[in-house]
Formats: C-alpha cells, structure tokens, sequence
C-alpha cells in the first residue's frame, strides 16, 4: 500500500470539472495541485475555490503532477487525453472514452507501452444500489433499463446514446459475461440535431437479452433496471442508491438484510422460501468512489475498477446502436 499521497490535477472544469475538483479537494490520498481550462476566467475561479493553482497550458500541469482528470467535451478527450499519456501521466478521462474506436485504441496502446492506467469515468459502477449487490451472484438472462431526464442543453453535443444510455450499456456488459451477438435500436431526435430518445436490443451469445431505453425529453428523472436470473428477480434504482432482491431460498433461510418471507412453493424436501431482501445502502458519494478508485489504482499499479478497454467496450456496442438507428432512419 503506497501511503504517499497522489499529486493530481483536473483538466476541463465546466459542470463535471468543477466536482472533480470539489471531490480531489476532500479525497485524503490526494494532493490536488491545479487546474487547466480554456477559459482563464473559469479555471481562476474554480482555482481559487479550491486554494489551488490555475496553470496556463496543460503542459504546465502536466510538470507539477502524476495524474489527472479529463472533463472536457468528448470531442476533445482523444487529442487531451494523447497529450497527457505522451507525457507519461496516468489518465481518468470521463464518459464516453473517445469519439471513436480508433482513438479508443490509440490511446490504450500508448498506455499500455508507457505502463500508464487508464480509468473511464463511468460512475454508475460507483453507485451504492450496484455496490449493494457485490454479496450476491448475479447472472441475468434478461435485462430492462430505463434511463429518463430532463431536457438540458449541455448534453446535446453528443446523441443520447452517449451522454445517457453508455451508463446501462457499460453496467450491462460488466454483469453479462458473454460476448454481444446481434442488436437492434431506434431512436428519434426531437428537439436537437441528434437523436433525443433511443431503444436498443441486446442480444448475448449466453441467450441473455436486455433491453435498454434512453430519453433526455423527459418530465421526470428515471434511472432504473431491472434484472431477471435463476432463482432471483433484481430492481436496482440508482436515483435513489437502492436495490430490491426477490429470490428462492431453502426453508427456513434468513439473511442480515430486513428478509421477509412473500410465501413458499414445493413440497416436502422440495420446499422452498421466497424471500424479499433491501442490501444496505452504503451511505457514499459515487463520484468521491469513483475518483478515490483511481487514486487507489494509480498508487498500487492495480487494475482501475473501468479501465480503458471496458471504456472502449462500452463505446463499440454504443456506436453501433447508433449505427443502427441511423439505418432506420434512412430506410423511412
């Protein structure tokens, strides 16, 4: 265990940039240095937020620390991310990795020949409702999710699979070990140049099918999936931070989570419980989570939780949704 702490800067700081650095500044194992942005007014103010230093090119960053955080817009992740890997310091570059695969494979060859880490900044893995269920064995066959929100102009400059649905699609892959066979999607743009709402259809190779439903037109906020397997039946709200089990367990079986006891089927040595069980909800800040991850990572040379290729995963399977979509589109 290093106890050193990270010498660590944030590159980008508009909305996510700015909590970055709210969460470097609290994070123990963190010495936050500075900030870089574009814009002199903002990285002066978020710099003087924090009693950090506002730098004035990455390069001089780059000098004064040993990783960074990568918050600005997506088109620009490959170009800022190559810079900060050819200088020889380790990267978190927020969701999605890149813009496209080919700069997603670029970027995890220069690490991987430099012996550099990446982490993607997909948060959700940071989320209490999935760190509750680390107790159990999941292997779902058939997946829905549903993540709705509000119109927000800052997220249009990427179509909704990127900006929202990337977040199910990589909690997706992570849970189904197989590989994707075949995929469907639809989507619409309603009120940008991108589609606002889109369906997909996963298919697996292990005969698991999700289904997954991304809108930022929507009246309410929605963040939910719900997960089917042998023996269990798995709601996971991450709005909220929670998750609801139903399964089959043996007569008589308790847990340490409120357990009741909806009835039994079978008979004899057959019989069995079915059981409803809340995990606890660890009380945390996914972002704070997700950046201590890193640092952790960073200092013990370890896998980081959603390194560069699950980034990389997530982004394929993206891109061809959309490439999908845009089929449909052209074939109306």
């Amino acid at each position: 265990m290093n106890n050193q702490k990270l010498n660590i800067g944030v590159i980008g700081v508009g909305h996510l940039g700015s909590l970055h650095s709210k969460m470097y500044a609290e994070i123990e194992s963190a010495n936050f240095v500075g900030v870089y942005d574009m814009n002199e007014e903002k990285r002066n103010e978020i710099a003087s937020k924090y009693k950090v230093k506002a730098f004035p090119s990455i390069d001089e960053l780059l000098k004064n620390v040993e990783a960074v955080s990568i918050a600005t817009v997506t088109t620009t992740h490959h170009d800022v991310a190559k810079h900060v890997l050819n200088a020889g310091k380790h990267v978190l570059i927020e969701k999605p990795i890149t813009s496209t695969i080919a700069e997603a494979d670029e970027l995890i060859a220069i690490a991987k020949e430099k012996g550099i880490l990446i982490q993607v900044g997909h948060i959700e893995r940071f989320n209490p409702a999935i760190i509750s269920l680390e107790a159990y064995q999941l292997n779902p066959m058939f997946i829905e999710s549903h993540r709705l929100a509000q119109f927000n102009p800052r997220g249009t400059d990427v179509a909704v699979v990127l900006d929202l649905m990337i977040h199910d699609i990589d909690i997706i892959l992570s849970l189904v070990n197989s590989p994707v066979k075949q995929i469907d999607a639809n989507g619409v743009a309603v009120v940008s140049d991108t589609p606002d709402i889109a369906n997909a259809r996963l298919q697996f190779e292990n005969g698991c099918v999700a289904n997954v439903t991304s809108s930022r037109i929507s009246r309410t906020k929605m963040r939910k999936m719900r997960m089917f397997q042998s023996n269990a039946y798995i709601a996971i709200d991450f709005q909220q931070g929670s998750a609801d089990v139903f399964r089959l367990g043996k007569e008589g079986e308790g847990s340490i989570w409120s357990t009741m006891l909806l009835g039994q089927i079978g008979e004899g040595k057959n019989k069995r419980s079915i059981i409803y069980e809340q995990p606890e909800m660890k009380k945390i800040n996914a972002l704070k989570y997700e950046l201590e991850s890193f640092v952790s990572a960073v200092q013990n040379n370890a896998r980081p939780v959603v390194n560069g290729e699950d980034g990389r995963m997530a982004l394929d399977v993206a891109q061809q949704i959309m490439n999908k979509i845009q089929i449909q589109k052209f074939n109306v």
